[in-house]
């Protein structure tokens, strides 16, 4: 929960404008300062993670499905890092490949429930850590 400080100035001024009317002016100006407490910076930590794991994840199947080039080495890089994150799911589904001319592509539905799995991972870690937060 965040910790919210609000400092507000008020300013009145009355008198007389250039045309004789009566003139009455009211500045209001409001400062805030927000501050995250310890939970809160460790949920949004989660989350960030969460957020790096699903971009990953993302890129993969999309390389995959394209059929990209793994000899590059931004693919590479991406295959190699999140392979590690798919290897518990590899075995769930069979894997279906189609070739076209020399583009190999590749439909593996076991980097969507990856995604799912960490999504949900992430959500109990953040739920847990609500649970033990609150008095």
């Amino acid at each position: 929960m965040e910790n919210v400080k609000q400092t507000v100035t008020r300013t009145e001024d009355s008198g007389i404008d250039s045309s004789g009317a009566a003139v009455e002016r009211q500045t209001k100006q409001i400062d805030t300062e927000s501050t995250a407490d310890s939970n809160t910076i460790a949920q949004n930590i989660v989350w960030y993670i969460l957020g790096l794991i699903e971009v990953l994840l993302g890129l993969r199947f999309i390389f995959k499905l394209l059929g990209a080039n793994s000899s590059s080495g931004f693919v590479s890089f991406i295959y190699s890092v999140t392979g590690v994150l798919t290897a518990p799911f590899d075995s769930i589904f069979g894997v279906s490949s189609t070739n076209t001319g020399s583009t190999h592509s590749v439909f593996e539905p076991s980097i969507l429930v990856a995604a799912a799995v960490y999504a949900l991972i992430a959500w109990g870690i953040v739920k847990l850590m609500n649970v033990t937060h609150k008095q």
